[in-house]
Formats: C-alpha cells, sequence, structure tokens
C-alpha cells in the first residue's frame, strides 16, 4: 500500500490554548496519521484463508489488528496547531467568534462571558461549560464535542489546519468583499451569470484585491469564475454540480431534486437592532417567507437554503445513489470484484458498504472541525465582522480593518438597499452558535466526497448531463464540456462548502481549508479500513483535491 499525502500545517503565528493533557503526545497531522498506520497495518494483513470454525485465532487477530491500528497512532508526534492570533491582540475580543454571548451596544462581546468561555474550553469541565454567559436563550452549539475520540482512523486532534486570515489582513477583507457581494447577487440566476451587470461589477471589484484567493481566469476574477472554487472540475460547465439537479434512485421511488426556496428579496438582519439582538443569542424577531413553487436550485439564495436544511451527508448520500444507478460503468476499476468470474461485492465493496462509509465518515469529520472550532481558533463569524464594519462606517468606533474592504464598491450598495452596512444574511437566526473555522459543512463535503472518489471511477463521464434556467422549473439538456464523475463530486464538494458562503454564515477560507481537513480524515479512516479487508486488491485510488493522486 502506497499513499501520497502532503504536510501543510501551516506558520505558527500563535499558539492555541493549552491542549487537554490526557491527548499531549498523541496528535499529529493527516500525513502522519496514514503513513503510520500503513507502517503498522501492512505488516499484519488479514489472512487470505481464515479457518471457518477457528474462533479463538479469529478473535486473537481482531485484538491483534485493534492494538496495531492503535499503536500506529499513538505513536505519532504532536504537531503545532496554529492559530491567526487574534484572541491575544484584540484585549476587546472583536476578532474572535462569540454569538449568543452578551454583548454592548456595539456589539462587543462582554468580557467576563468571554474569560469564561476561555476558562472552559481550556479546563474542559463540564461545570465551566455549563458557567458561560448566555445574552439569550439560545445555546451555544455542542462545544464538548471537541473533545470527543475517534476510534477509526486518526484522532480528532490528529489534524491541523494552517492559521486563518487575521482581523485586519487583506485576506480577511477580500473574503468579506465576496460575503457582501455573494448577498447582493443571491437572486440572479447562475445561468444569467454571463450576461449580469451586478455579477460583471462584483468579478471587476474582487479583482481588485490584493488577496482574493478565489480562482481567476488571465489573473482576473470573471463571471465564469466568480463565487467557485479551483478543484478539478470546478470551472467546467454549469455552476451547481450535477449531483444537485439528476434525479436520486431513491429505493423503489425516483426523487427530483426540486425543493422548498425562499422568496427573493428576502434578506435577513439588516437592521442594526435586530443584528444585536440575534447575536447576542435571542431569537429573531423575523422569519423567512417561502416560494409556492418547488424550484430546482438555481440562485445563490436557492443554494443557501438548501445548505440551510440539508442534514449532514444528504448531498453526497443522492450523489452515491445517483452513481450506484449507472452500474458497473461508474464503479472503480480498482474495485476487486471488477475482475471476478463468480462473486460481486455488496457487505464489502458494494452498495451497503458505500453508503455506510459515506455516512460514517461524516461524523469523523465533525469531531475533527469542532475540535479546530472551539481548542484553536475561535475565528469570527462573518456577521459579527459585519456589525464591527458598520460601526465604523458609521463612525460609531473605530477598528482595524484592512483599507481595500473600506473602499469597496459594494458596501455602497448594501447601504442603499438596508440603510445600514451589516451583511445581509439568507438565515433569519444568522450563523449557527459556533465558531467559523473551518466549516462543518465543508469538512463533511471534504470526507463524503473523498470516500466517493476512492468507490467510483472518476474518468465516467456523465450521460446526459442537464442544466436549470431562471425560473427553476425543470432541467434542459446540457451541450458543452464532458462532465466526469471526479470534476463533479469536486464541484458538490464545493457548491455545498461555499454555498454557506452564499448564506453569509462562513468565510471562502473556512470552506476551502475544510474541504482539505474532511479529505484527511477520509483517508486516515479508509486507511484503517483496507487492513480489514479479506480481498485482494490493489488499494483504494482517488485524486484529492489539490490534483495529486492517493493509493491506500
Amino acid at each position: 500500500m502506497k499513499t501520497e499525502l502532503d504536510n501543510k500545517s501551516g506558520d505558527n503565528n500563535s499558539a492555541g490554548h493549552s491542549r487537554r493533557r490526557f491527548l499531549r503526545g498523541v496528535a499529529g497531522t493527516a500525513v502522519l496519521t496514514v503513513a503510520a498506520a500503513e507502517t503498522s497495518l501492512a505488516q499484519s494483513p488479514v489472512p487470505a484463508q481464515t479457518p471457518a470454525g477457528d474462533r479463538q485465532s479469529r478473535a486473537e487477530r481482531a485484538l491483534r489488528l485493534r492494538q496495531q491500528a492503535a499503536q500506529s497512532q499513538r505513536k505519532l508526534p504532536t504537531l503545532p496547531q496554529p492559530n491567526n492570533g487574534d484572541e491575544d491582540v484584540y484585549a476587546n475580543r472583536i476578532g474572535c467568534y462569540s454569538k449568543a454571548l452578551p454583548h454592548n451596544e456595539l456589539g462587543v462581546v462582554d468580557s467576563r462571558a468571554y474569560q469564561a468561555l476561555l476558562q472552559a474550553v481550556t479546563t474542559c469541565a463540564h461545570s465551566d461549560y455549563e458557567m458561560i454567559p448566555l445574552g439569550g436563550s439560545v445555546k451555544l452549539a455542542n462545544p464538548q464535542a471537541a473533545m470527543a475520540f475517534q476510534l477509526e482512523g486518526g484522532d480528532p486532534h490528529q489534524f491541523a489546519l494552517v492559521a486563518a486570515p487575521r482581523f485586519n489582513s487583506a485576506e480577511q477583507a477580500a473574503e468579506m468583499a465576496e460575503l457582501y457581494w455573494q448577498a447582493v447577487t443571491r437572486d440572479v440566476a447562475f445561468a444569467e451569470y454571463d450576461s449580469n451587470p451586478l455579477v460583471k461589477q462584483a468579478a471587476e471589484d474582487l479583482s481588485k484585491f490584493s488577496a482574493f484567493g478565489g480562482p481567476k481566469s488571465g489573473k482576473r476574477v470573471s463571471p465564469a469564475t466568480l463565487f467557485r472554487a479551483a478543484t478539478q472540475g470546478d470551472l467546467i460547465g454549469p455552476y451547481l454540480s450535477q449531483f444537485l439537479w439528476l434525479d436520486v434512485p431513491y429505493g423503489a421511488l425516483k426523487m427530483q431534486q426540486r425543493y422548498r426556496v425562499p422568496e427573493a428579496e428576502n434578506d435577513q438582519m439588516t437592521d442594526y437592532d435586530e443584528w444585536l439582538r440575534v447575536v447576542s443569542g435571542h431569537a429573531p424577531s423575523f422569519g423567512l417567507s417561502f416560494d409556492e413553487t418547488p424550484r430546482y436550485l438555481r440562485n445563490g439564495r436557492d443554494l443557501a437554503e438548501w445548505v440551510h436544511r440539508d442534514f449532514s451527508y444528504q448531498g453526497f448520500l443522492n450523489a452515491a445513489l445517483i452513481l450506484l444507478g449507472y452500474g458497473q460503468p461508474a464503479i472503480d476499476p480498482y474495485n476487486p470484484y471488477l475482475a471476478s468470474a463468480t462473486q460481486d461485492g455488496f457487505s464489502t465493496f458494494g452498495a451497503p458498504y458505500i453508503l455506510d462509509l459515506v455516512a460514517r465518515v461524516a461524523n469523523a469529520a465533525l469531531k475533527a472541525a469542532w475540535y479546530q472550532k472551539w481548542q484553536v481558533h475561535r475565528r469570527i463569524r462573518p456577521e459579527e465582522f459585519g456589525g464591527h464594519l458598520h460601526n465604523q462606517m458609521s463612525e460609531l468606533a473605530e477598528y482595524d480593518i484592512h483599507a481595500e474592504l473600506l473602499t469597496s464598491p459594494v458596501l455602497e450598495i448594501v447601504y442603499n438597499q438596508q440603510e445600514s452596512y451589516l451583511l445581509p444574511m439568507a438565515y433569519a437566526e444568522g450563523c449557527p452558535t459556533h465558531p467559523a473555522y473551518p466549516a462543518g459543512h465543508a469538512t463533511i463535503a471534504g470526507a463524503c466526497t473523498t470516500v466517493l472518489k476512492a468507490f467510483f471511477n472518476e474518468n465516467f463521464v456523465l450521460p446526459k448531463p442537464v442544466t436549470v434556467g431562471e425560473n427553476g422549473l425543470s432541467p434542459e439538456s446540457y451541450h458543452g464540456a464532458s462532465l466526469t464523475v471526479g470534476g463533479e463530486l469536486n464541484k458538490l464538494a464545493s457548491n455545498i462548502a461555499l454555498g454557506r458562503d452564499a448564506a453569509g454564515v462562513h468565510w471562502r477560507s473556512d470552506s476551502t481549508e475544510g474541504l482539505k481537513l474532511g479529505e484527511a480524515v477520509a483517508i486516515s479512516i479508509l486507511t484503517d479500513l483496507k487492513a480489514t479487508c479479506h480481498e485482494q486488491f490493489r488499494g483504494l485510488r482517488l485524486t484529492r483535491f489539490d490534483g495529486t493522486t492517493v493509493i491506500v
């Protein structure tokens, strides 16, 4: 078995709060997790012949397999967990996540409440979590999940991320400008991007930012690259992945992907008093109004609502069912049963196995994300940053916000629409009550997509692709460049990750780095599972988001 992985942990700008003592010496990165497991488990593969009645012998082999997996994880070195340092730089904590805690009239978190949060994530004592003051009735989202263990694949604390952009950085300014542009173009159909003047203005403005991290064409953002990611397949064909449009074979049913979507111009938290209420942990005063007609997803507002209501691995379960419906041509050529004259896969390497793994890696990815969110980064949410920006633009406060954002024409567009500089949100309740970095949706997307690429043929060209027009009532035939399984799976992952950006609840880097984290989690799980297989096969082959090949 061979594995080609990178070790990218980023610069250690500022160490996070102390790691838990009982996990010290265990943590590392995904590359070390997979490599160590590979070395240890490959030494004692499951025998090709296992006597059917030798239960004691099999129990001993199973014990050794579990022990070897645990020992390989235990030997991993502890690597730095860098954060952006904003928690240390800004004494008033304006650069950090603080939603649901008490805030003053400027939206600055109560210092004693934030200190109580730090106390809890440092001691991890149940009593300290219960002592965190809340500003309203809305509770914090599962901070203790950051300390959960994962017994399959790498421990959640063995994965590292690069530090998030800092509060005053050019990167943060560019990401915030992109979020404002995503907000003001939510009702523009993806099919109209090449001709819409507001989309053209967004592309021109984002091209001027010195540290914009999105894809470009000829060193400039264009309508064809706007709000997309840069993985293989992302820039080919329609904005949305085929797996968000094609009918889903759902058991005996075939499900059309028409969904309940909000009405146009249905932005939330644009009034300062309502913004302050929601940020301080109170339930929203208003709600969304919905279109009476279910529609295929056609614009940013539709996509934002889809990732508002989906369950964790829904999009990837749908993709798996669609791909299974194509039969053998869509199966990965490395599947050992494709060459068998007498056997088919089922409980291993068959549909039940694949469907289980898609779901199984999702929660493991969340555990890794929650560790990064609560214990390492505690990155501010865009809606909180938007409040600070509003107060600066209104000359009520002075903050260290990068000048490139302050001169963006999108701020004037937003102000003329709502008489505030707040980020228009797609959800009445705003963002969830957990820190921004990385995005949970993105981390799940990275993990589930990695599993799908491991078991399906990435080079298979999808037959009869579709596109959807402005009204979203029915799909139309797509006639353009070929759309492959690998490319459309990458696009699905990006759509679901960046769809949360379209809602205003995440930053671009939350999404792009979350995809990488989820990918690493899935590879570590596949590495452990490979050692449990009885079949003789060459390994699981897949293409990472960065374009490199991995064989597990």
